[in-house]
């Protein structure tokens, strides 16, 4: 018998933003809630990597978070629509992920983090949106359709094993693949190991001397972004700090892919992946053609940083 095809299944999902745009928007606060939690509880590392949730096989997790001699650690889980809160004296709870305002969700949250006696207070304020308003105030933000809920993490599913494949590559100091909940960006980071100049900061809603601690040394980034703005659809994109000379002229892969002068930084479609033959070769191009020229014009050390073969090939 013929199985049908699951649309649930689909590797790469289409996302328009202007179909779920609000869903978004609700959700990019949620998860900066989440995010501020593990921010509070955990010691800060540098460039901020301490505060970023992880692609999951359910959703986004924050990984296990120090609470005195416990940990717990909370997941949005895009397959059932729910917060899952797990502790390691083995308490659970839940609440679920449905349309409801980012008030509604913050109370929700601290009241059953009290229930697990996790009392955390939080900074309410969301960081790099123009215009914030307080978690526990925010009545706009409401709306949660879990059918592109669904298809955002899909795609970070994806993106996050591209972008294990690209990372592993590199033997220099770079980042884990996380999600930055400021931008609501999946994003892995090279560096070349040299001090970069003061960054001069300007992120709307974020301390400059985060934004400079972050980019305290050179760097070759990229990622996965929804969207909005002047890329008003999701994207790929990969930028340099400090951008080297002759950067925005560099020649890039694949076809489609552009340097935006808005964003300082290379631009791929999200499109352009979903619909071509082989995705995977298709985003490996970019990154690693972005990357080359990044750290070629800037004269980067590439033989010293980069892993010239499979390891797993002699095990």
């Amino acid at each position: 018998m013929t199985r049908l095809a699951d649309p649930h299944e689909e590797a790469w999902p289409s996302l328009p933003l202007e179909s779920w745009s609000g869903t978004f928007a609700t959700l990019h606060m949620w998860t900066q809630i989440v995010g501020k939690i593990r921010l509070v509880q955990s010691p800060w590392v540098n460039h901020s990597w301490h505060v970023t949730l992880y692609v999951s096989s359910r959703g986004l997790t924050t990984s296990p978070i120090p609470y005195l001699a416990r940990t717990f650690q909370i997941e949005f889980d895009f397959l059932n629509h729910q917060l899952l809160i797990q502790t390691s004296n083995g308490h659970t709870g839940t609440l679920p992920l449905e349309p409801q305002s980012v008030a509604a969700f913050y109370r929700r949250l601290t009241e059953e983090m009290a229930k697990l006696d996790l009392p955390v207070a939080i900074h309410k304020r969301p960081n790099e949106v123009p215009e914030p308003i307080e978690f526990d105030q925010d009545e706009s933000h409401c709306e949660y359709d879990r059918g592109y809920a669904n298809r955002f993490w899909r795609i970070l599913v994806q993106a996050d094993r591209v972008f294990k494949e690209f990372r592993a590559r590199f033997i220099g100091k770079v980042s884990p693949v996380h999600l930055f909940w400021g931008a609501m960006d999946l994003a892995v980071t090279r560096f070349s190991g040299r001090r970069a100049p003061q960054h001069p900061g300007g992120i709307p809603n974020l301390p400059d001397w985060v934004t400079r601690e972050a980019y305290s040394h050179e760097v070759s980034s990229c990622g996965f972004w929804p969207g909005g703005g002047a890329i008003p659809y999701p994207a790929f994109y990969s930028y340099a700090y400090p951008e080297p000379d002759g950067f925005p002229a560099a020649s890039v892969k694949p076809h489609g892919a552009f340097y935006s002068a808005d964003f300082r930084e290379f631009i791929l479609p999200y499109d352009i992946v979903r619909q071509s033959e082989n995705p995977d070769h298709t985003l490996l191009d970019f990154l690693q053609s972005t990357y080359e020229a990044a750290a070629n014009l800037a004269k980067w050390d590439r033989k010293s940083l980069e892993r010239d073969h499979d390891p797993k090939s002699s095990f």
